[in-house]
């Protein structure tokens, strides 16, 4: 090969490394910030909303536990039949909880950062690092399509029975996923996802869970906000918002998801972080934040979040490229609620 040949080959390979680079510096670039005014969600009957800062939410520490042990590892139970692509984003989303997840600001782990801010009596932190430690699918549908918060605990133990999980007192939590077609107790009308934790005769011992229903063909109005409003706004109105992964019910349901894991986090066992004198029915760091997504949200609207040159619409980034929309969760240090995408 002749020199001059040499020098060609490398002129041209660093010139389409350039070009490389600049388009996916472009790709992370191209969005526009937008703040919609939505319907108002058609909020929970039990949930409670908080707008902006506040020195009247007393939230306040209970004395108990938080998962401060590194890493969370999480027990994943597929309940019904989820398509491959699916699981695949929910699990992006978890994996890019971990500061070590390479992601574009603002991201997932900055987010949970906020969530990292709350202790124990004894100062330790909730952990930074969280882990996918197991899955089982259940696509059989082990405890039929009608579930209620006693039978997710069977669900729970069924997959113990089969996929076997460990015994994981120290780090170990339950995500149980169920299917679109899959109905819940109270879900819809009073809950997206709930958190507590299993009971020894149903489980064989006990460890903090949440549920997450996926709304697409229940309630996605309710439960897949701002990505669906209420039928009766159709034709009339601001429209909802279009999903960064254009899923509708899954992409909704990854904010109910992180929603859950925050709370969990900082109330396993619900003696930790709360506000209000019921621990059956606690406001948690997330209830506080419900439906806000960026700065200036409130009074129907969301925040600023924003919006790809295709029109999705996202307030973080995950790993792998991916983005997504998650609500806000309660700052002990700010008082307020706190997201990555901040404009102050």
């Amino acid at each position: 090969m002749t020199p001059p040949a040499l020098h060609f080959l490398i002129f041209a390979a660093l010139l389409l490394l350039s070009k490389t680079r600049a388009a996916a510096d472009s790709s992370q670039t191209e969005y526009t910030l937008t703040n919609p005014k939505l319907p108002p969600p058609n909020t929970l009957s039990t949930s409670k909303k908080y707008e902006g800062s506040s020195d009247l939410v007393n939230l306040r520490y209970h004395m108990g536990p938080v998962l401060s042990s590194s890493p969370i590892n999480i027990y994943l139970v597929w309940y019904g039949r989820w398509p491959n692509y699916q699981k695949l984003l929910i699990k992006d989303f978890i994996l890019s909880i971990s500061p070590a997840a390479a992601a574009a600001k603002p991201s997932v782990s900055d987010w949970w950062r906020t969530v990292s801010l709350y202790t124990d009596q004894t100062g330790a932190n909730v952990s930074r690092t969280v882990l996918i430690a197991g899955e089982h699918s259940d696509h059989l549908y082990s405890h039929g399509k009608s579930l209620t918060r006693l039978s997710v605990q069977q669900v729970i133990g069924t997959a113990v029975e089969s996929a076997p999980f460990p015994v994981d007192h120290k780090n170990g939590i339950f995500l149980i996923l169920t299917a679109d077609d899959v109905t819940m107790q109270d879900y819809c009308r009073a809950v997206c996802g709930f958190h507590y934790f299993t009971f020894p005769s149903m489980v064989g011992y006990t460890m903090p869970y949440a549920w997450i229903g996926n709304s697409a063909k229940q309630c996605p109005e309710v439960c897949s906000y701002p990505f669906a409003v209420p039928g009766y706004m159709a034709g009339g109105g601001p429209a909802a918002l279009k999903p960064p992964n254009g899923d509708v019910g899954v992409d909704g349901m990854i904010s109910v998801i992180a929603h859950e894991l925050a709370e969990l986090s900082t109330n396993p066992l619900v003696n930790a972080w709360y506000a209000g004198e019921d621990p059956t029915a606690p406001t948690e760091i997330g209830d506080l934040c419900e439906g806000l997504y960026g700065t200036g949200g409130g009074g129907g609207y969301i925040g600023q979040v924003m919006r790809d040159n295709k029109g999705r619409t996202f307030n973080m980034n995950g790993r792998r490229g991916r983005r997504f929309m998650v609500q806000w969760v309660w700052s002990p240090v700010l008082k307020a609620c706190a997201g990555p995408n901040a404009l102050d």
